[in-house]
């Protein structure tokens, strides 16, 4: 296949560089385990499956053509990237009632299971329209007319997509799980999640307002 692969390439690293949803919820479960950060990146990676997909029978096309379609889909990404901030920020409160107690306190439970992980990661990928919106839209530049089909150009570019996210959360992974013995700290957890809850918030809101 002639396209421009480099470009492509480019193009992704970029995407995959520039802090998201995804990004915040990998490093955040990396930071608690390594196990559940790497859950999280294949949840993520999973959900970017489904756009690959979506992207070759044409749904894509057509919820950026039904205005209705893409709404629900927007509105239900910010939903849920408001309700992980939400449930990060009430996390911090309840760590802050049990330091409240004393010194012999039960830490807080923050730990999740590596299924919720998956489930967080894919979540955040799939009500994501921005990523929808990348295959429809930048995607299409590097299919070569008169090539192979259509649609195995979009399996190959996605596939590379996808090979390229499977790296780029292998460095992330270990990076963020580095944090752990610094997160352990009760204040500086609070702090972690007052800060990861106000961004999920923050880029759940510009989600929902966005044109």
């Amino acid at each position: 296949m002639s396209a421009n692969l480099a470009g492509f390439l480019g193009v992704v690293l970029i995407a995959y560089v520039v802090p998201g949803p995804d990004f915040l919820v990998v490093v955040r479960a990396a930071a608690q385990r390594p196990a559940l950060g790497r859950a999280a990146a294949l949840g993520a990676q999973s959900g970017l499956c489904v756009h690959v997909l979506a992207a070759a029978l044409g749904l894509s096309v057509l919820a950026a053509q039904s205005a209705a379609v893409f709404t629900t889909i927007k509105l239900a990404g910010a939903a849920y990237l408001v309700y992980l901030g939400a449930r990060a920020l009430l996390s911090a409160r309840s760590g802050s009632a049990r330091a409240s107690d004393g010194p012999g306190a039960a830490p807080a439970p923050t730990s999740l299971s590596r299924r919720a992980g998956f489930t967080e990661g894919f979540l955040t990928n799939v009500l994501n329209p921005k990523a929808a919106l990348f295959f429809l839209s930048v995607l299409p530049q590097f299919i070569v007319p008169g090539g192979p089909s259509t649609t195995s150009q979009i399996f190959l570019l996605g596939a590379l997509d996808v090979a390229v996210g499977v790296v780029y959360w292998a460095g992330v992974v270990p990076v963020a799980a580095r944090l752990r013995a610094f997160l352990d700290r009760p204040s500086v957890r609070r702090r972690w999640e007052r800060i990861t809850g106000c961004l999920f918030i923050g880029i759940g809101v510009g989600v929902a307002v966005a044109d």
